[in-house]
């Protein structure tokens, strides 16, 4: 039995689209560039915010305003991260059970290591032991650094592991850690894209996930 089961946030276990949304046009606002649509966002998001901001300014990081988008986007996002935000349908249910089941449990995500920590307590408090974003400091999925990280924290070791997420970065990174994935078809990502991805399992609602994770009890 895997008794340790690291999330991915946005598109998991929160729907983060629109905050994300607004901080992006924001920052393209503040230099005059055209603004993205939702559609456009949701499918920049899930390899960290330079490569969101990448997609989303015009000439990308050839931009001479580049960095000066990222400036804005962060201190933006700061402010508004959780004007919009909240848990999916049966998040916070499902960790309940999971927590009652005996699982230990943590977020690793490609999403600032500052608003990762921030929502994590927010919206988890002691359900999510551990939660790790990008940083400086580790390489961002889906390099396995990061969920080794949290496997440490959490005094797990990576056989204990499963990982759950919405995305073709998350296929990738559970591979490159050798641990399990279980995709989510509510994210950011179609449940058509990540069949064609090569998801093994994929559950279309919280009670589908619960049950793929716990069947080896």
């Amino acid at each position: 039995m895997r008794k340790a089961i690291l999330f991915d946030m946005d598109g998991t276990l929160l729907n983060t689209l629109e905050d994300l949304y607004y901080s992006t046009n924001a920052a393209l606002a503040a230099y005059g560039f055209p603004k993205r649509t939702i559609e456009e966002v949701r499918q920049f998001v899930g390899n960290g915010l330079r490569n969101l901001m990448r997609q989303a300014v015009p000439d990308g990081e050839e931009n001479s305003h580049f960095e000066d988008c990222m400036k804005t986007f962060k201190e933006h996002y700061g402010v508004h991260l959780d004007d919009h935000t909240g848990p999916y349908p049966g998040i916070l249910k499902m960790l309940q059970i999971l927590a009652e089941k005996g699982y230990v449990m943590g977020v690793v995500s490609n999403k600032p290591d500052f608003a990762v920590k921030d929502l994590a307590k927010r919206y988890f408090g002691e359900h999510i032991l551990v939660a790790i974003g990008e940083s400086e400091k580790v390489r961002r999925k889906p390099a396995p650094d990061t969920v080794e990280q949290a496997a440490r924290a959490l005094g797990v070791s990576m056989e204990d592991c499963i990982y759950v997420g919405d995305s073709e970065v998350d296929l990738e990174t559970a591979k490159n850690c050798k641990i399990p994935c279980v995709s989510v078809s509510w994210g950011f990502r179609e449940r058509e894209l990540l069949e064609k991805l090569g998801a093994k399992e994929i559950a279309d609602t919280t009670e589908e996930l619960v049950k793929i994770l716990t069947r080896e009890e």
